[in-house]
């Protein structure tokens, strides 16, 4: 009987390597051996993308919300903290959200928290 080398389940699994790296440039996608170590290496890009990518969100939201609290008298830090002694439990997503679409509503807070502050004092 004739030595199985290359045999239906090596074969399978090398497919499923080939089939993540479609679309890959050259060599990566149809060699096995590049193929495999371009995809786990673009395995390990995307998680710490998607840690990359929360960081950067609240990165924005802050600034935003900054942005929306100078003018009304404020800094950021102060807002925030004044937010956190009015009881008020929004996050810094709706936060920013509401400084862009719902600046009425926004200065409400806005309000609330400069109320805290000086209560506070």
């Amino acid at each position: 009987m004739a030595r199985v080398k290359f045999g239906k389940v090596t074969r399978a699994r090398r497919k499923r390597w080939i089939k993540r790296a479609k679309g890959y440039y050259g060599t990566k996608k149809a060699n096995y051996k590049k193929a495999h170590e371009q995809v786990v290496r673009s395995m390990h890009y995307a998680f710490v993308g998607r840690k990359l990518r929360k960081r950067d969100f609240r990165k924005l939201w802050i600034v935003r919300i900054n942005a929306a609290v100078r003018p009304l008298g404020l800094s950021y830090s102060k807002f925030m903290n004044g937010v956190k002694l009015a009881g008020i439990d929004i996050n810094r997503k709706m936060l920013s959200e509401l400084a862009i679409h719902e600046p009425k509503q926004f200065e409400l807070i806005v309000e609330a928290s400069k109320k805290a502050l000086s209560a506070k004092k």
